[in-house]
């Protein structure tokens, strides 16, 4: 397993999305369109968000809540990429993409919670091998 959140596969496949999120809403009309700009970002930012909550958290059982979360949202945001498809927001091929991405997402988190419940639900702990100078 990943020492840091930020090693693990499915975080940077999350922030990718979300730099796409960021990038396609903020062209023509889709940028004035406020109300679902913006709900697109969030979703997009609670996925990867909520996977790097989740690594960081006292528990194996926290942690798989917390994926749990990024899922709902990678859902959510694939509805909302409909909408965005629907308003004539995205070109096809840019709806295909974004859609590939956020499904890969929803599927890395589905296999990352089918892994962490094969294993012991144990205390996790971090930063094992840093040592603190306290002192001034």
């Amino acid at each position: 397993m990943a020492e840091r959140f930020e090693e693990l596969d499915v975080w940077q496949r999350a922030r990718e999305l979300t730099k796409s999120v960021y990038d396609l809403s903020a062209l023509g009309a889709f940028a004035r369109d406020f109300g679902l700009r913006d709900q697109m970002r969030r979703a997009a930012v609670s996925i990867m968000s909520n996977i790097a909550e989740g690594f960081e958290s006292r528990t194996q059982a926290l942690f798989i809540e917390f994926l749990g979360r990024a899922r709902s949202s990678a859902g959510e945001l694939r509805a909302q990429l409909y909408i965005a498809l629907d308003c004539s927001y995205l070109t096809q091929d840019q709806f295909a993409d974004a859609m590939r991405q956020a499904e890969t997402c929803s599927k890395q988190i589905a296999r990352l919670i089918q892994y962490l419940e094969t294993q012991p639900n144990t205390r996790r702990i971090r930063e094992s091998t840093i040592v603190y100078d306290l002192e001034p």
